[in-house]
């Protein structure tokens, strides 16, 4: 039924007005963006000369708080932030193509995360596993990697920190992805799904959904939600969990959504580069910042607690600390710490003389914003409803 034909004379003028005046907003919009392009452009042109990075996350977020201070509304923050990562994503394309390694194949979590974060504009490119991503990154054959660290219900990813031992690469920035599962699958009925594919993780993390609704089926692990997704499609006794995304890009449809069984599911990604960010000196005024660092220490009693002294002294928070074996080393360790603080300013020079002479070795793995937390997952019924179709 059309319902603007039952409007009223009065309220159909109303809407032709108002459709005019978004015509010409959005006329000015596109002005605007023009203006704003051709001004990336122009700093493409100056950077070229100096091979400056492209890649300012720093600089990204003083632009996007700057704005969201600014905004009164009616536009909620979260879509002003979404808007102007896009944006931010064309200038950078202008500038230069960004080729951009990733967990693949497309429709991975790990895309995903990318995709919010760098935007649609840069150029992903799938990698088989981590250590491809950290590969091409440190022979410069992408600017950029998006890794995955870390997850707030199974732990750290240990690949990925070990690869930090055996590749210099540096963190440009981090983000913290909100990962929700859904049960992908063209069966009729959960009841008639007889295997699930996905990657170990997920199916660890929906371990009781599986157990209570499909108690029969078998759990195969694959190499990435998006390879489940493509194995279960167009079997009608098989099943997958991966994003709902996956639903449009594989083609299979959502049975049932948010079937994690927590709720508090996020991971922690980072974005990798073969050089270290660039910071300002308003960098170490904010608050906002965290540097990783990456040391090994001599073998000796207090050894460690010499350097978490030294933090402490300084006043630095230490938010994390990770020890992992050294391999061909038998029971010796480096460790990973995350502070807060942007340790690359020359504020804390004394500081890092003091820990390079505490440690056997010492390395800053990179100084940058802490991440925001983007959470845009696919919603759609209660956590682990059936999606109901009619």
């Amino acid at each position: 039924m059309n319902h603007e034909a039952q409007e009223s004379p009065e309220n159909a003028a109303r809407l032709n007005a108002i459709r005019h005046e978004i015509d010409l907003v959005d006329r000015q919009l596109l002005e605007l963006l023009n203006q704003r392009a051709s001004l990336s452009l122009e700093v493409g042109r100056i950077k070229a000369d100096t091979q400056g990075a492209i890649f300012r996350p720093q600089r990204e977020r003083e632009v996007l708080d700057r704005l969201s201070a600014l905004n009164r509304g009616p536009l909620p923050d979260s879509h002003l932030r979404s808007l102007w990562r896009e944006i931010m994503s064309s200038s950078r394309a202008l500038q230069r193509p960004q080729r951009v390694a990733y967990l693949g194949p497309e429709g991975t979590f790990s895309h995903f995360a990318g995709l919010e974060y760098l935007g649609h504009s840069a150029l992903f490119y799938p990698c088989g596993n981590i250590t491809q991503i950290f590969d091409m990154v440190a022979t410069n054959q992408c600017e950029l990697g998006v890794v995955p660290l870390e997850n707030s219900l199974q732990g750290t990813v240990g690949v990925s920190f070990d690869l930090f031992l055996s590749h210099e690469v540096f963190i440009q920035a981090e983000l913290f992805s909100r990962i929700a599962h859904c049960f992908l699958s063209d069966a009729p009925a959960l009841a008639a799904v007889r295997t699930v594919y996905s990657h170990p993780q997920p199916l660890a993390q929906c371990g009781n959904w599986l157990r209570a609704h499909v108690p029969n089926a078998s759990l195969v692990p694959v190499e990435s939600t998006a390879a489940a997704a493509r194995r279960a499609c167009g079997h009608e006794d098989a099943a997958a969990i991966g994003h709902a995304s996956l639903s449009k890009i594989v083609g299979i449809d959502v049975l049932a959504r948010h079937i994690e069984d927590a709720s508090g599911n996020w991971t922690r990604f980072v974005i990798i580069g073969p050089q270290p960010a660039r910071t300002s000196s308003s960098d170490t005024a904010s608050e906002d910042n965290k540097t990783s660092l990456l040391f090994t220490l001599p073998d000796r009693s207090g050894a460690l607690s010499g350097v978490l002294n030294l933090l402490a002294t300084h006043g630095i928070n230490m938010r994390k600390i990770e020890s992992r074996p050294l391999k061909g080393e038998r029971w010796k360790y480096a460790f990973f710490a995350d502070v807060e603080s942007n340790l690359e300013d020359h504020s804390h020079d004394t500081l890092l003389e003091k820990l390079k002479e505490a440690c056997n070795s010492f390395r800053i793995l990179g100084s940058y914003p802490i991440g925001p937390q983007l959470d845009r997952v696919d919603g759609g019924g209660g956590p682990g409803d059936p999606v109901d179709e009619g």
